[in-house]
């Protein structure tokens, strides 16, 4: 590991790669620190697989893909599981 660096970032979530990126590109020596080896950099983003959340997109109405805000809730309610008395949606 390098001795010597302009920053430190602590977390390789997408925001702190972002911001190591606009660092780099500006001429910054960086150093990044995190918990997770390098295969599974990105925080919470590695583990969502790569998806994104999208609700009646042009791309899904293109497709004829039905969908509305009610579905993507009741999509979303349906998947989060909640099956203890401690988990709501407020």
């Amino acid at each position: 590991m390098a001795d010597d660096a302009d920053v430190i970032i602590v977390g390789a979530g997408l925001a702190r790669l972002v911001a190591a990126v606009e660092l780099a590109e500006a001429g910054r020596k960086i150093i990044i620190v995190d918990q997770e080896p390098e295969q599974s950099l990105g925080g919470q983003a590695f583990w969502s697989f790569g998806g994104l959340f999208l609700v009646d997109s042009p791309e899904q109405r293109r497709m004829r893909i039905r969908d509305s805000h009610d579905l993507a809730l009741e999509d979303w309610m349906g998947t989060a599981a909640f099956d203890r008395p401690e988990d709501f949606w407020p």
